[in-house]
């Protein structure tokens, strides 16, 4: 279930929108689709949080940002790391892949694209200093295990692409 302003209290929203990827510093946890949910008990407020793939090193950064974060509006906090259903890039609201996209990163494309793109099939992973699908598959891996590098074959740029997880 992805975290919506119709399905958490909306202070807990604006506080939880304050929190960033602590990899992507341009997108918040609930852009990311990494809250699962946020629910408040007396002054104590348990978050169920789901990270982007198994072993991400960011999770402990980011539990500790939520528990700061709630701290300083009053809240105690309790942390729940939550596996399944595991987290998938639709999780990404479409604010978070504008984002993306504005900060350099391609955004992730739908699964078949995807695995196109990364054997190199397929010219379709957007350049994001040009615009131009005229790119390239440099290396699997980008600047973290979830993306991947390209290049860019008119503006001869280098960016990320977010690879689809589902």
């Amino acid at each position: 279930m992805v975290v919506t302003a119709q399905n958490i209290d909306k202070k807990l929203h604006r506080i939880l929108e304050g929190v960033s990827d602590p990899e992507i510093p341009v997108l918040s946890i609930m852009d990311m689709g990494v809250v699962r949910s946020a629910k408040v008990n007396n002054d104590n407020v348990h978050v169920k949080i789901t990270p982007t793939y198994s072993g991400c090193p960011a999770m402990d950064v980011i539990g500790d940002d939520i528990t700061k974060a709630l701290k300083e509006a009053g809240y105690t906090t309790t942390i729940e790391l939550v596996l399944t259903p595991a987290w998938t890039t639709d999780w990404i609201t479409t604010k978070g892949r504008q984002a993306l996209e504005d900060y350099g990163i391609a955004p992730p494309l739908d699964a078949v694209t995807d695995k196109e793109a990364l054997l190199g099939n397929k010219q379709v992973v957007k350049c994001t200093n040009c615009g131009s699908v005229e790119t390239r598959l440099v290396s699997q891996f980008g600047s973290t295990a979830c993306k991947a590098l390209f290049k860019c074959e008119n503006c001869q740029e280098p960016f990320d692409y977010f690879k689809c997880l589902k």
